[in-house]
């Protein structure tokens, strides 16, 4: 029960932490130690929560969450489940409906995963042999295709084997070609740093919840932190100048809808946070800083491992 106990604390403690670095203000100096810290707590709270009913669960085996779940299995395939747990009465029961709660919760995460994964797939597809019938290669625009559209609007399908910038026409009547070169380096960073992959769990929490509204604001959070990243790949190629100018544009003409799957230069909310960030930089995270959080977040993985592994 001890390890119930500890692996409840630390799920508790993630979810106060993501509040925190929702609330806080140093992610936008440091987007990428930012998201790796929410890939943490993420997962952290996950394993956490479900390794608290699991060790609540199965704590009449005295093994703890891990060890515990393998001698549960061991008395399924052996008929001594019965004998086990629900001899022992009412808090057999409550063990029981533990075990069972943490299957379903885990049910819940895999599946919206694999949804979300095999959804975007989907999507993706359709949409990228859609763009070889409606788009065309364009000579100020190489590496990319030009769909011939009134709407300013720029964004990539991400993919293994095939991956695609799109920019439309409308983006090429608002865009000068230092501002158009500043979209195709932001939208490349996307493209090579894999970001819908880095968003799938968050995008999979908010397919499985879809009407938790704590869900949906941590899933814009990080999607606003991965664009972030992007615009700081850009400016190794562009001035931040450049690249706020054409999100500007980009705004001023009107907002374009995103095609499901796909990763947009300028994607609601977060915009104008954006800008303020290219036109007025704050000092970068510091390395010392950066390296606190990057230990923090991997001491708390291994210590919720451990907890798994506790036999009290």
């Amino acid at each position: 029960m001890v390890s119930a106990a500890l692996l409840i604390l630390v799920s508790v403690g993630c979810l106060i932490a993501m509040e925190l670095l929702h609330r806080a203000k140093w992610p936008s100096r440091g987007p990428y130690t930012a998201v790796i810290a929410w890939q943490a707590l993420g997962l952290a709270w996950g394993v956490s929560t479900i390794g608290a009913l699991l060790a609540f669960g199965l704590s009449s085996y005295q093994l703890g969450a891990a060890a515990g779940l393998m001698a549960l299995a061991e008395d399924i395939v052996t008929g001594n489940l019965i004998i086990s747990e629900l001899s022992q009465g009412a808090e057999g029961i409550s063990h029981i409906a533990a075990v069972v709660l943490a299957v379903v919760l885990t049910l819940v995460l895999f599946c919206g995963l694999v949804s979300s994964f095999v959804h975007v797939i989907r999507v993706r597809r359709r949409h990228y042999d859609l763009l070889q019938l409606v788009s065309s290669d364009h000579p100020d625009v190489p590496g990319a295709r030009v769909v011939d559209h009134p709407a300013a609007a720029a964004y990539c399908l991400p993919g293994v084997l095939r991956s695609q910038v799109v920019i439309s026409a409308g983006a090429l009547a608002v865009l000068d070609n230092r501002e158009l070169a500043a979209v195709l380096a932001h939208e490349q960073a996307h493209l090579r740093e894999r970001h819908d992959l880095v968003l799938l769990p968050f995008s999979s929490l908010k397919r499985a919840f879809p009407r938790v509204r704590l869900v949906r604001t941590y899933y814009e959070t990080v999607a606003l932190l991965i664009e972030m990243c992007a615009d700081d790949q850009a400016r190794r190629k562009s001035t931040s100048r450049e690249l706020a100018m054409a999100l500007l544009r980009f705004g001023a003409a009107g907002p374009a809808p995103v095609p499901a799957g796909a990763l947009a230069a300028v994607a609601e909310p977060g915009v104008v946070l954006r800008v303020n960030r290219l036109l007025h930089p704050h000092e970068e995270l510091s390395y010392h800083a950066g390296a606190v959080v990057m230990g923090a977040s991997a001491f708390l993985l291994a210590a919720v491992t451990c907890l798994w592994h506790i036999p009290i």
